[in-house]
């Protein structure tokens, strides 16, 4: 069972339909319930009041499935209520409240067609305590935070729950937010673009531009779903609330954002953690890029839970064996799928690439990795699969539960809104082949997916605005968390983020792998987070953090 319908981490990692949004949910899960969450992917409340109102509801437009209304209002408040529907075996925290924010579609026309931002809020115990809202954010790009109040509650100290109500929202375009469909293909692998066994890219080619014009079809409204108008949006979501400033902590993608509305918005930022760091610098075929030394780096943490195994695993006795066995266990899943026996299921390499990408994300999800890679290695070799197999592809392969209101490519397609809409990425094919062929020789762990070809090298729209500066100007104020060996959002990128960040911020960095630093082990790091939330504190210098005792 999983509490809510928010999901985790970054960029793609990112379009999984059911994933976790907190450390203590994560922790809950062992064994081959965890690969359900990384590959299940691969297969209302209104009378808030109104200032400056103008224009009616009567002009309205279907937008990608939801309404778009021609009237431009500023909120003031918000009317909390019930919250939407889960999906099936979903569970939210009671005190949960949802609400709407109303916000224009484009920015630069605010007296035009508005949209509407699903918010919800977890009060506070202690009233007289309170010293302001935490605004959360998960990830994605395009992962749901609605929930995130109910994920975040369990992790976090008294001292931190009784000064701040937690406020989560949908992004637009994302969940219950206006969500948006493009009517693409929602799995992981066809959206990470692994090439052929070859290496060629021409089927590659094809989905992306497949994907780029079914995009194109649903209108041109699309092109303002992106990172900087969802900034604006936090900001109106501020303005509902009341308040002068608002703090925030935002993981993954979420920093991209939590940095961009700091740098439009620096005088309404108040305390802001940013976890798990893109460089700004680098949105977003540079950050992709980055994916190759990230899974070079984090890869050896699992090969060494898989050799210290080996006597039931049989993948090999050293990290350099294992990581061997995997690339040749790869290479043939590229020739010839695996199919499960009395299914029409089959494990590619892809499909293997996309669950070891996942399952890299969290120390905890280890051990079931490696578990995954020995029931995908029986089946390659034609072994009949043990009971302890056929759990873990069943689990491998089971459905996820449709989330009421949401449509199942939701998360895909504003993935690929955001990523594509906030930066021009190069056109044509040739920089993307010779980036594949480079990349399978010098990372052959990634096998070429990160610098291959994507939707955005055939989007229909060009980025409506160049992306914001992240600059140094502004109060200091910002503390980045951040892993050594971090697979999504690997360390050379956080590092870019703290330069353009300059005196802004201080940055701890712990000494560990996987893409969550706050509660996952690390006293140094909690102890950091927790001071600057709850007391204001934020180390004088940047701080390392050691390894967390095993």
């Amino acid at each position: 069972m999983t509490r809510g319908p928010a999901r985790e981490s970054y960029f793609f990692l990112m379009l999984r339909s059911r994933s976790v949004t907190s450390r203590t949910r994560r922790a809950r899960l062992t064994g081959t319930a965890v690969i359900t969450l990384a590959v299940a992917a691969a297969t209302a409340c209104s009378g808030q009041a109104v200032s400056k109102a103008s224009g009616t509801a009567a002009d309205s437009v279907q937008h990608g499935g939801a309404q778009a209304q021609t009237q431009s209002r500023v909120q003031t408040s918000i009317a909390w209520g019930t919250c939407p529907a889960l999906a099936k075996d979903a569970i939210r925290d009671p005190r949960e409240k949802c609400g709407t924010v109303t916000v224009p579609l484009d920015y630069q026309h605010p007296d035009g067609k508005t949209i509407t931002v699903e918010v919800s809020k977890i009060a506070t115990a202690k009233p007289g305590r309170k010293r302001g809202y935490l605004l959360l954010n998960p990830g994605g790009p395009a992962l749901e935070g609605l929930d995130m109040p109910s994920t975040m509650a369990p992790a976090l100290p008294a001292s931190v729950l009784d000064s701040y109500d937690l406020i989560g929202f949908d992004p637009r375009g994302v969940g219950h937010s206006t969500p948006m469909s493009c009517g693409i293909d929602p799995s992981l692998p066809a959206a990470f673009p692994y090439p052929a066994a070859d290496g060629s890219i021409q089927a590659n080619v094809a989905t992306a531009r497949a994907t780029a014009a079914a995009c194109a079809r649903i209108g041109g409204e699309l092109q303002y779903f992106t990172t900087a108008n969802t900034a604006r949006d936090m900001d109106r979501i501020r303005e509902a609330l009341g308040v002068p400033e608002i703090s925030y902590w935002g993981r993954s993608y979420g920093t991209y954002l939590g940095a961009v509305y700091t740098s439009l918005f620096p005088r309404h930022t108040g305390r802001m953690v940013l976890e798990g760091n893109v460089d700004p610098g680098d949105v977003w075929r540079g950050e992709t890029e980055l994916w190759n030394q990230g899974m070079n780096d984090r890869f050896p943490d699992a090969a060494r839970v898989a050799a210290a195994g080996n006597a039931t695993l049989g993948l090999g006795r050293t990290a350099a064996r294992v990581t061997s066995t995997f690339l040749s266990l790869a290479s043939r899943l590229d020739r010839k799928p695996a199919v499960v026996p009395g299914t029409h299921d089959a494990v590619s390499g892809a499909l293997l690439r996309v669950v070891t990408y996942e399952l890299l994300l969290s120390n905890d999800t280890l051990t079931p990795l490696t578990r995954f890679w020995k029931a995908a290695a029986d089946l390659a070799a034609g072994k009949s699969p043990t009971a302890a197999d056929t759990d873990v592809l069943r689990q491998a392969f089971a459905a996820t539960a449709a989330e009421p209101g949401v449509p199942a490519d939701n998360q895909s397609s504003m993935f690929m809104a955001l990523t594509c809409g906030d930066v021009a990425w190069p056109r044509g094919t040739a920089t993307y082949a010779a980036a594949t062929a480079a990349d399978r020789e010098r990372y052959p762990l990634s096998d070429g997916m990160p610098g291959n070809i994507w939707p955005c090298a055939f989007w229909s729209k060009a980025p409506v605005e160049p992306p914001v500066q992240v600059t140094s100007k502004g109060p200091r104020d910002i503390l980045l968390l951040q892993n050594r060996r971090d697979n999504a959002t690997p360390l050379a990128g956080a590092l870019g983020l703290r330069r353009a960040l300059g005196n802004r911020a201080a940055m701890v960095t712990a000494d560990s792998g996987g893409h969550y630093v706050y509660g996952v082990g690390s006293t140094c790091a909690d102890q950091a987070t927790v001071a600057f939330l709850a007391g204001g504190t934020l180390p004088a210098k940047d701080e390392s953090c050691p390894a967390a005792a095993s």
